[in-house]
């Protein structure tokens, strides 16, 4: 591999993205024989093919996948290279890879509202997705920095907490417990819960709560949207197991019940966590310390404390 250039790698990432010459081609701005070339030679230098071509489509042979994981690492590992060196020349420039759950959707937006500002040049890179999905992505280092509400135990990383994180049980407001109090936990066995989907970090906090009680909910409906979940709330589909930081709006407005559950609501954490490994760059080391010093209070501001309003029912 002595003769590898950073050119043909870079080709070869292009065309195992879209598993297309043609497509490959025009982002990077070359003919498609230059591409075609440029792989060919990558393949000369490896020894193995490494794509394979049934009918007219292509797809990544197994040593392309292989090579495809350190192409991955080499272009993030330029990228930071190029960013902690502008950070050296007193630039504030760069690619911020942010992933966060879903729940996180309802404040992200608003710390990297109050955090750009300072580094107008940056780009950020934003995704939301369930923890399963974001879990992967941190795992296959396409993201920098997350937010979430409980580390992985199956990626070894850095997980610092920034801001507490309540759950709470919710229903609608003509709902026959919307106007009970302590109502305790196994009493709502009996109800229907509409819950969120299998690889939901809502739904893992749930099944533990119940589980460390010894309580059975009854599941009525999965829902992959915490949006979808409130809006069947309201209309008495069935309680739901939520965090407070979802329906902040909804409970202003008065137009759902948190439940006086006794033990609830159950207090987590949120976590800005990256994999130990990863040499951070400077404007991702900058949000994490944004989010350390800010989070807590960037968040209530936002979504509010829902939880003290409804203990003075």
């Amino acid at each position: 591999m002595r003769n590898v250039t950073l050119r043909q790698m870079r080709v070869f990432a292009a065309v195992a993205r879209h598993l297309s010459f043609t497509r490959a081609a025009q982002e990077l701005h070359l003919t498609q024989p230059a591409v075609s070339q440029q792989v060919g030679l990558l393949e000369e230098e490896v020894g193995m093919p490494l794509f394979e071509q049934i009918g007219r489509k292509i797809r990544l042979a197994p040593a392309g996948m292989e090579l495809l994981r350190y192409a991955t690492q080499i272009t993030e590992l330029l990228r930071e290279a190029g960013e902690t060196l502008a950070a050296m020349q007193g630039l504030k420039r760069g690619v911020l890879k942010l992933g966060a759950v879903s729940t996180a959707k309802y404040f992200a937006p608003t710390l990297l509202s109050a955090f750009t500002p300072a580094y107008p040049e940056v780009t950020i890179k934003f995704t939301v997705a369930n923890r399963e999905e974001i879990v992967r992505l941190l795992g296959a280092n396409e993201l920098d920095l997350v937010i979430m509400g409980r580390p992985p135990r199956e990626l070894d990383t850095t997980a610092e907490p920034f801001a507490r994180h309540p759950f709470v049980i919710i229903a609608s407001l003509n709902h026959p417990l919307a106007r009970r109090r302590r109502i305790p936990l196994k009493s709502l066995a009996r109800e229907s819960f509409l819950i969120r989907e299998q690889g939901s970090g809502t739904r893992a906090s749930m099944e533990h709560v119940f589980r460390e009680r010894g309580v059975h909910f009854r599941a009525s409906m999965e829902v992959s949207s915490n949006e979808t979940i409130k809006q069947a709330v309201m209309a008495g589909m069935g309680l739901s197991f939520i965090s407070s930081h979802t329906i902040g709006l909804e409970a202003q407005a008065g137009r759902l019940a948190i439940l006086d559950v006794a033990g609830l609501p159950i207090v987590r954490d949120w976590y800005v966590i990256h994999l130990r490994e990863k040499i951070l760059s400077p404007i991702a080391a900058a949000f994490r310390a944004y989010l350390l010093e800010n989070g807590a209070r960037v968040i209530l501001e936002t979504v509010g404390d829902v939880t003290k309003s409804s203990a003075r029912r």
